[in-house]
């Protein structure tokens, strides 16, 4: 009882823990706003490719 009464007093004083899923919540909400701008962008560059390939057929 003693020991797991020291582990979970060692495992509260441990801040390690903490900041790995600080940084993680960081990651993911950069890959959020990058998904979001790569989706506000896809209509965009989607109308460019389909104008090259008209472009294209035309001149061939």
């Amino acid at each position: 009882m003693l020991a797991i009464r020291n582990f979970l007093h060692t495992l509260r004083k441990d801040r390690r823990g903490a900041t790995a899923i600080e940084y993680g919540l960081i990651a993911a909400l950069i890959v959020i706003a990058m998904m979001g701008g790569l989706q506000a962008m896809g209509g965009g560059s989607a109308g460019m490719w389909g104008g090259l390939d008209n472009d294209l057929k035309n001149v061939m």
